[in-house]
């Protein structure tokens, strides 16, 4: 005997998402007639049978988006999912939360009890490794999902969108250069990722240009790996007099380092960090920061997310947000 059909044959067959269908069947004003069309067609096709008392058990789940986060210890993330999550709270949309905290196999863990839950989308700051076990599942649940800030999987399959990095960096480093930098050095970030990749490109490709060499400290962001660079840099490469790092966390790490050395931030060495958190403004001496106004990624997400719940327009496979360079006293002198 043939399996019964289910609301994941049903938006495969219509080119819709599970979640479009889901509001086709309570009826919705939110989706447009042509796509509640399709829909009753392909229920039709297949004999799908709506099982409203099932549905009415999982009702307390509507509307439920999820959100995992790679690193909430960072502010940069915890921006990015508060001001997302107030932005779908606006809209009527609860967010569960979950912190992987780097960990692949916790990631698979979380997401495949959020879709047990039903979620009606998943927003993901992925952790590297293991990416099939996470985004597999995804792809059998059928439900929309974006990946932000870090892509591991093919944008085709789970669309990406992220702050432009390249121009953030190659911004910071032509401003260290017009401030006289001769010797820039880039701090931070784990060598073969893609996001310390696209974050060091701008930085390599304008050096590039100018004949100059690049020098990568790789290590794991943070302030305990800015502070030792601070050191490294005064004892193996005292010919550095600019830095850019990874994100404003290891560049704060930076500045403690070298406060510990005695070397002056801004007239000796310059330097600049990536991302533009709270703390840069507060910091002493304040920190120059490549701005990616994540407040405001946070909030286009919820709108994109949204966008495609509700209309079914999903997102292009790449959405990639200005940046701006905030020039502060650590560059500046």
């Amino acid at each position: 005997m043939d399996k019964r059909p289910t609301i994941i044959d049903v938006a495969t067959l219509a080119g819709v998402s599970k979640s479009t269908v889901s509001l086709v069947l309570q009826n919705s004003a939110l989706v447009k007639q042509e796509t509640r069309e399709d829909v009753r067609r392909a229920m039709a096709e297949l004999g799908y049978v709506y099982n409203r008392a099932a549905a009415n058990l999982r009702s307390a789940n509507a509307g439920l988006i999820g959100l995992v986060i790679n690193d909430l210890r960072n502010p940069f993330f915890t921006e990015f999912a508060t001001s997302l999550q107030m932005a779908l709270s606006a809209r009527g949309y609860a967010t569960v939360l979950a912190n992987t905290d780097e960990d692949p196999a916790l990631q698979a863990q979380v997401v495949g009890a959020m879709l047990e839950h039903g979620v009606s989308a998943l927003i993901v700051s992925p952790a590297y490794g293991e990416e099939a076990r996470t985004f597999d599942a995804i792809a059998r649940a059928n439900v929309p999902a974006l990946q932000v800030l870090r892509q591991v999987v093919e944008s085709h399959r789970f669309p990406f969108a992220a702050p432009d990095y390249p121009t953030g960096s190659r911004l910071a480093t032509e401003h260290l250069l017009e401030q006289g930098a001769k010797h820039i050095a880039f701090v931070g970030g784990l060598e073969g990722r893609a996001v310390t990749r696209l974050r060091m490109s701008g930085y390599t490709d304008t050096l590039a240009a100018r004949g100059l060499r690049p020098l990568h400290l790789p290590g794991r962001p943070g302030r305990a790996f800015g502070r030792e660079a601070a050191h490294r840099l005064a004892v193996d490469h005292p010919e550095i007099d600019a830095v850019l790092c990874f994100n404003d966390l290891t560049a704060l790490g930076l500045l403690t380092g070298c406060a510990e050395r005695g070397r002056a931030v801004g007239p000796v060495l310059k330097v600049v960090g990536f991302d533009d958190i709270e703390d840069c403004a507060q910091a002493f001496p304040a920190l120059s920061s490549v701005r990616c106004d994540i407040a405001g990624f946070g909030r286009a997400m919820a709108e994109t997310v949204l966008n495609w719940l509700e209309n079914d327009q999903r997102p292009p496979p790449e959405t990639i947000t200005p940046v701006t360079l905030v020039p502060r006293a650590s560059s500046l002198g």
